[in-house]
């Protein structure tokens, strides 16, 4: 760790061997832009405002299903619709008040990845993704380094990951940083990175998470999925560069929940929340959503279908199979409707602080895992119901059972260590 004497830490990260400039006294000039106000502080404390993301997503959804098929190939998130994402308000929604932020509600962001979700999946991993980097940087990097990721106004776009992939030793005024990061979704239109690398300590290793400005790392083009493969994970890597002690933060925190206190208010609910108690709604509600555009498209296709189905004797025909299809389609939607209670109880228990007890906690993690199982087995029946036109590359419906299965397989989303987690807490009650 740096020790005292050693010099302040540089204004931005620079490559090993450039010269690191010792910073003014006081906030950076980023800082002093968006020095916070009494009235930033008292809207830290209060509840998270309604901003309408929910309706802008709606705006964005039918752009994202028709360019889907298209990015699709090209392996990334449409870059029309990335802008219209930011525009949307998904990049500010958990970014601090101070720098221009809404300090947002997990109920609002879950319902705006929903409503996108259900026409391109990628998309909306995308966008939940960028959301869920801002709120970290936003809760726990010290408000210098807040001011400087946004400099520029609220909707820098940042990508991130809070596996050790990299790893980090000190230097004067900061760390020494390197490392190569897989599955990096939307990586090639990230304005910061924020980053996990391990750093010795002499008795063992910590985690710790440092935010890189695109100039510091490259991209390698390694995204070839199956599902989600417009979601452009590629590889973030990291030659050795230099990251200032006001960019990083210990990964401790942000699981526990220890907020940064910068700007001298009281932190938003949306940052308080520790990791395990959210970080599931954020790989969930694409899926649920999905689902819930699943049921929505095979219901469209199940009306047509009856409605226009000729008679075709020595054939089981559409009214041979007629009660099967309803009962799937019912027992579907009832799941995805259960899902969406879990998910939305999960967002009201975060954005009311009651996530700090680790029941609490685990429950939310259990419920999301839950959620995404319940969403798989309702795609999956339905996907069987479709028959052959389901399977149309040119439709939907592949691409929704293909993407909400390639969710499903997350570390963060897997039933059995949710459980155990949520039992564990049960049982210490």
């Amino acid at each position: 760790m740096p020790t005292a004497g050693m010099p302040s830490a540089a204004a931005a990260v620079t490559p090993t061997g450039a010269a690191v400039p010792a910073p003014t006294s006081g906030l950076s000039s980023a800082a002093a832009a968006v020095a916070p106000t009494a009235e930033m502080a008292t809207a830290a404390a209060a509840p998270a405002p309604t901003t309408g993301l929910s309706t802008a997503a709606a705006a964005v959804a039918p752009a994202a299903g028709r360019r889907a098929e298209a990015a699709e190939r090209a392996r990334d998130v449409d870059p029309a619709v990335l802008k219209d994402i930011v525009r949307a308000g998904f990049a500010r929604h958990f970014a601090p008040a101070a720098v221009g932020g809404t300090a947002g509600s997990f109920t609002e962001l879950v319902e705006a990845v929903e409503v996108i979700a259900g026409e391109c999946p990628a998309s909306s991993w995308c966008a939940s993704l960028i959301a869920s980097i801002a709120r970290m940087a936003g809760a726990f990097l010290p408000e210098q380094g807040q001011a400087e990721i946004w400099a520029a106004g609220p909707d820098t776009v940042l990508v991130g990951s809070v596996t050790p992939f990299g790893t980090a030793r000190p230097a004067p005024g900061g760390w020494l940083v390197r490392g190569r990061w897989p599955y990096i979704s939307g990586v090639a239109h990230s304005d910061w990175a924020l980053m996990c690398g391990l750093v010795e300590t002499g008795t063992g290793s910590e985690a710790r998470l440092f935010a890189l400005p695109r100039s510091a790392y490259r991209i390698e083009d390694t995204w070839h999925s199956v599902g989600m493969a417009a979601t452009g994970s590629n590889t973030l890597v990291l030659d050795e560069v230099f990251v200032p002690e006001h960019l990083t933060f210990d990964r401790a925190d942000l699981f526990a929940g220890r907020t940064s206190e910068a700007w001298g208010g009281v932190a938003a609910a949306c940052h308080r929340a520790p990791l395990q108690a959210v970080n599931g709604l954020m790989f969930a509600a694409p899926a649920v959503g999905a689902a819930l555009g699943m049921v929505r498209t095979f219901s469209a296709y199940f009306a047509e279908k009856v409605g226009n189905a000729p008679n075709l004797p020595g054939t089981t025909g559409v009214q041979g199979v007629r009660g099967s299809a309803e009962q799937a389609l019912a027992r579907s939607a009832g799941e995805v409707d259960a899902a969406r209670l879990l998910l939305g109880r999960a967002a009201r228990l975060a954005d009311e602080g009651a996530v700090a007890d680790p029941l609490e906690a685990t429950r939310n993690l259990r419920d999301c895992a839950l959620a995404v199982d319940l969403s798989v087995t309702a795609v999956d029946r339905l996907f069987r119901q479709s028959g052959t036109r389901g399977q149309a590359l040119s439709g939907p419906m592949q691409r929704l059972w293909r993407d909400v299965t390639a969710i499903s397989t997350h570390v963060a989303l897997q039933f059995e260590p949710a459980a155990r987690g949520w039992v564990d807490q049960v049982l210490k009650a």
